[in-house]
């Protein structure tokens, strides 16, 4: 049972994750560390110490990973992004440190994809590719052993959600009056262009039909106000389809609650004697 947890980023998702840790966990863990950025350890211990005292009885903030390994976690939770999974799970997967993490589009990088697989071979441990904000990915998973013929992954997302991406170079994000597609192409290429926005494109592929075979269509869409994921699969085993409608966080909208819940859930089965 896990009794030693580490928290890669500091961020929203991480706090939003420790507040629903509190009230899920039956009693405290025996320590949780968080990897920090440089020089910001003081900073995200105060901000993160009422509620990460309802979740392990010893709170730690370090600043480099080989402090993180050193607090020897029965798992690490990346929560920081395609650049920490580059820089800080290698380390942890080679030490022995089963991770899960939530920027499953770094993995479109196959070189990484490669160096991740090796650390965790070396290790004798585990990558976990949590499942996000989309869901799904159990009958996803099993039909990868099927004969897939084709998937297909649209994102929805309103205009404003696409701001800071490439998609302000392809259409006029600010005066859209109608839904529009600016984006259409394969899993790989989705996560490359779109880094911040396409983990779960990244997810889907890599559950099912590979980063090549995965079509991912993005809309910019100003008649939502909320991120729309839907996945069409089709087999020789089942045809699913699959719509989630994900609901920001009130504290930081861009801050995906369904991702918050998986990475939960990824501690949680850790801790309880059933897993789901």
């Amino acid at each position: 049972m896990l009794t030693r947890l580490a928290i890669i980023g500091a961020g929203a998702i991480t706090g939003e994750m420790l507040a629903v840790l509190g009230r899920a966990l039956a009693g405290p863990l025996d320590c949780l560390a968080v990897l920090a950025r440089p020089g910001k350890g003081d900073a995200v211990a105060q901000a993160l110490g009422p509620a990460a005292g309802t979740v392990a009885a010893d709170f730690r903030v370090v600043e480099c990973v080989t402090a993180l390994i050193a607090t020897k976690p029965d798992l690490a939770v990346e929560a920081a992004g395609h650049g920490a999974v580059r820089d800080h799970v290698p380390a942890l997967l080679e030490a022995g440190v089963e991770t899960a993490i939530a920027s499953t589009g770094a993995l479109s990088d196959p070189d990484l994809a490669m160096r991740l697989e090796a650390a965790a071979r070396a290790g004798g441990t585990r990558l976990v590719l949590s499942s996000g904000a989309v869901g799904g990915m159990d009958i996803l998973a099993a039909l990868s052993r099927s004969d897939i013929r084709s998937v297909t992954y649209t994102s929805r997302k309103p205009p404003k959600a696409w701001a800071g991406t490439k998609a302000e170079t392809l259409v006029d994000l600010d005066g859209l009056a109608a839904e529009t597609v600016f984006f259409e192409g394969t899993a790989r290429q989705a996560s490359a262009d779109y880094p911040k926005n396409a983990n779960v494109a990244a997810t889907i592929a890599l559950a099912g039909a590979g980063l090549e075979r995965t079509t991912v269509r993005m809309i910019a869409d100003p008649g939502v106000n909320a991120n729309v994921h839907v996945f069409d699969v089709v087999s020789d085993a089942a045809e699913v389809s699959v719509r989630i409608v994900g609901k920001p966080s009130p504290a930081n909208p861009k801050t995906s609650l369904p991702t918050v819940y998986s990475l939960v859930r990824e501690v949680m089965n850790r801790v309880s004697p059933i897993v789901s």
